[in-house]
């Protein structure tokens, strides 16, 4: 096998069995976290510590990647995937519930960014969003098998088996990494002679510019849509397990669409793709509340899936062509530095307004702001048209 299609495969199978652990685990933990005595504010600080760390540290290791090669520190942050997943199980407080997540989160921007880097080393001019878009179906899988996962191993073995399961499937994906994963040569990479750029060369790119622009408003609409659900869904007498198949149908179907959206993405107006989706899905998410029974929430969620697999392989081949300019692991870290920002504040917002308004407001306001997003990008894009032709896909050669 030729070293490019083995790391993509030994990727592939190992950031799937990573994120199938995270899966396992998200529709249960806002209940386990209210079993603690989480409050929707606390809600909030528990699932932004994960993304504030994974922020944090994906510029600086990022950038390390580009210097140092990618291997050595996919390795580090899956076994410490591990490890930390077990550390939810002795957590008996909210307090040391965050600590856990903020370390989880140092273990995540050492995984998915740095692996979505490394195969954006291979990915041929004028594929990229194919390329990517057929990555994106490992991590879209993990997660939507996940929850499905989740809620059986909860209603058979009890809460304590979710964690067990999530530590032991990121165990075999360090395993795996550890000895199939062949180090990229320093010759593969994307800036190999050179350092890689410095963050202000980052915001001089006017692609990079808008994609992060975008997906911080983005990830603030959209982020405390995951949180929410499984509080929102018991007032409409939905059960854990059919909780974890509403999340499952909306990550399936994004999974499912990534190669043929991928296709068309390669050879489409990337920015008419990214603001036609991101319309969709929130939309969408501003119908949450309306769902009244398991059947009418399973279909918006869904549409919400849909709307998140036509905009997420155009973004992602913006973010890897401008990859070739500034270093791969930069251009990675910075677009997921920005989501997590979205991630890290979303939850917050979400948690004041469940607390002093109620929990449709968390829908509402998510999708509005997912509107406000779209229409900033597209107007920017829109603006830098006449500079570069960002909204086609480079040719060939």
């Amino acid at each position: 096998m030729n070293t490019p299609k083995r790391i993509y495969n030994v990727l592939f199978i190992s950031v799937f069995a990573t994120m199938l652990g995270l899966g396992v685990v998200s529709p249960l933990l806002p209940i386990y976290a209210e079993n603690l005595g989480a409050t929707g504010i606390w809600l909030g600080i528990i699932f932004s510590a994960f993304a504030l760390s994974r922020s944090a540290f994906m510029p600086v290791i990022g950038r390390i990647s580009d210097r140092r090669g990618r291997k050595r520190i996919i390795l580090i942050g899956m076994f410490a995937y591990a490890v930390f997943s077990l550390a939810y199980v002795v957590a008996d407080s909210v307090y040391s519930l965050t600590t856990v997540r903020f370390a989880h989160g140092i273990a995540s921007a050492m995984v998915v960014p740095i692996a979505m880097a490394y195969v954006a080393d291979f990915s041929e001019k004028g594929k990229e969003g194919s390329r990517m878009g057929n990555f994106s179906i490992s991590m879209f899988l993990g997660m939507g098998v996940g929850p499905l996962v989740g809620g059986f191993l909860n209603d058979t073995l009890g809460m304590d088996s979710v964690f067990y399961a999530m530590a032991g499937l990121s165990a075999l994906a360090t395993l795996l990494v550890a000895v199939s994963l062949p180090e990229a040569r320093s010759g593969s990479l994307a800036r190999p002679t050179a350092s890689p750029a410095p963050m202000r060369e980052i915001l001089t790119l006017p692609v990079m510019r808008g994609v992060m622009i975008f997906t911080l408003i983005s990830a603030l609409g959209r982020g405390g849509m995951m949180v929410f659900i499984p509080v929102f869904a018991p007032l409409l007498a939905i059960s854990p397990f059919e909780v974890g198949i509403v999340l499952s149908a909306n990550t399936f179907l994004m999974a499912l669409l990534q190669v043929p959206v991928g296709r068309i993405t390669d050879t489409g107006n990337k920015v008419a793709l990214i603001v036609a989706g991101s319309t969709i899905a929130a939309l969408a998410i501003i119908a949450i509340p309306l769902s009244g029974s398991f059947g009418p929430l399973l279909v918006v969620t869904s549409i919400v899936g849909v709307g998140g697999a036509i905009q997420q392989p155009a973004i992602m081949a913006l973010t890897v062509d401008a990859g070739r300019t500034i270093g791969m692991g930069t251009s990675m870290g910075a677009y997921n530095t920005v989501f997590g920002i979205g991630m890290i504040v979303a939850p917050l917002i979400g948690g004041i307004f469940m607390d002093f308004i109620g929990i449709d407001a968390v829908f509402y306001v998510g999708g509005a702001i997912s509107l406000l997003g779209t229409a900033v990008f597209a107007v920017m894009m829109q603006k830098s048209a006449g500079k570069t032709t960002v909204g086609e896909a480079p040719g060939p050669g």
